[in-house]
């Protein structure tokens, strides 16, 4: 049997780079010192600059319109342009950073213009939000969070039927690395009868992936779960902070407010659903007795490939830690398969009632935990709720976070005969 052979490039940290190979080329802003935002691509440890490559005249047709949208501050109109100016910009990368291109050696000599330190830049949201919707399709985190408030009945009937979402705050959705401050509300401590007003004391994270919409809907005209996927620019991490116990004050009888729109971080570059191609996975079958999902969210193809299988990881680093040189401690290891719903019934559920859809959108999938212990996306679920402690490195113990603690979610897509590809990291530590 042959071992198939993949495609290298000469860009040479790319063939050993666990995130960034050239299989990947995700886009995402940035910025050097003292220049403007811009659009680039990830190439193992460079920024390929597109907006120097078109000034080089590197692209033409339709890869030169797409690389221009893709080169502006925000990728909102290279989101908008759809599938086919994406492919035809990657088709165009994959060529021009191929260590088999015959310009190699030309564009080698153009290295400091076309490829940037990534070290030495700084990375921004890729796309300004106009609207971010959080989903709870993690099955197993709402059966772990609702046993500890329902141990008789843990999933409300709706939820097998209807992909669940609350609409989340646009505002405060920020780049891995930006700093995260511990936020104020009310709270309702056991017993009490009035709440106080101060600082949380439940600080979580939740591991989640979060999905760019592509080209938008009118209003009015909802979106077929057959043609979902042509609106789904790409994917990142996404750590949606909560505040438990502000949450477990405020959620009834409307859901989540300040418990979740003081932060949530994404990480900066947006991998493409071309990129996750080789990693999509039928949907992973439904428990005896589960009902079959309505016929607006059920689509054959969609059954047999419309899930990915990412791998996710959840570290953290206390204060103490990062002084004393100890590495990050895994808290869990995950996978995008134990999602209920496919990216595609989100998409289909969402604009089902005529709800405009439109570039730069983001979702957020919920809380993607898997059925064993090692494999929860949170604290909450992590510690029964507070009741139980996590063993840190050194002594330390966690139940919630605490100043100076850092969350850093990784992914990672593995197939044999396939050239691994990750997100890169979506990180932020927690101030006061």
């Amino acid at each position: 049997m042959s071992i198939p052979t993949h495609p290298r490039s000469w860009v040479t940290s790319a063939n050993d780079h666990p995130d960034f190979p050239l299989q990947n080329l995700p886009f995402g802003v940035f910025s050097q010192a003292n220049s403007n935002r811009r659009g680039g691509v990830a190439i193992g440890d460079f920024i390929f600059d597109l907006q120097a490559a078109l000034d080089a005249s590197l692209f033409q047709g339709a890869a030169r319109l797409a690389a221009e949208a893709a080169s502006r501050a925000q990728l909102n109109d290279f989101f908008a342009l759809g599938a086919s100016a994406r492919q035809a910009l990657r088709n165009e990368l994959l060529h021009l950073l191929d260590e088999a291109n015959p310009q190699r050696e030309r564009l080698q000599t153009m290295g400091e213009r076309l490829l940037l330190p990534m070290s030495e830049c700084r990375m921004h949201l890729p796309a300004q939000v106009g609207d971010y919707t959080d989903f709870y399709v993690g099955i197993h985190h709402a059966t772990n969070v609702g046993k500890l408030f329902r141990p008789d009945n843990p999933l409300l009937p709706n939820y097998k039927y209807v992909p669940i979402a609350y609409h989340g705050r646009a505002s405060t959705l920020c780049v891995s690395g930006t700093p995260v401050r511990r936020p104020n509300g009310q709270t309702l401590a056991p017993g009490a009868d009035q709440p106080t007003f101060g600082p949380s004391k439940r600080l979580d994270y939740e591991l989640e992936v979060g999905v760019w919409m592509g080209p938008g809907n009118a209003q009015g005209e909802a979106i077929g779960i057959a043609d979902a996927g042509r609106h789904i620019a790409g994917f990142c991490l996404l750590n949606d902070w909560s505040a438990r116990d502000l949450q477990a004050w405020e959620y009834q009888p409307l859901g989540p407010f300040l418990s979740k729109s003081f932060a949530t971080s994404i990480s900066p570059w947006v991998v493409t659903a071309e990129a996750l191609a080789p990693f999509r996975s039928a949907q992973p079958v439904r428990a005896a007795g589960d009902p079959q999902p309505l016929a607006y969210l059920l689509d054959a193809q969609d059954q047999q490939s419309g899930a990915l299988d990412i791998e996710l990881e959840v570290l953290l680093a206390t204060a103490t830690m990062r002084e004393q040189g100890v590495a990050p401690v895994r808290l869990a290891l995950s996978n995008t398969l134990n999602m209920y719903w496919t990216v595609a019934q989100m998409v289909a559920h969402h604009s089902v009632n005529g709800c405009t859809l439109q570039p730069g959108d983001l979702f957020g999938t919920g809380t993607l935990s898997g059925p064993q212990a090692g494999q929860f996306g949170s604290l909450l679920e992590m510690t029964e709720g507070g009741k139980q402690e996590v063993q840190l490195p050194g002594g330390e113990t966690r139940r919630f976070l605490e100043a100076g603690d850092e969350v850093i979610l990784k992914a990672r897509c593995r197939r044999d005969g396939e050239v691994s590809i990750g997100f890169g990291e979506c990180r932020g530590v927690i101030v006061g």
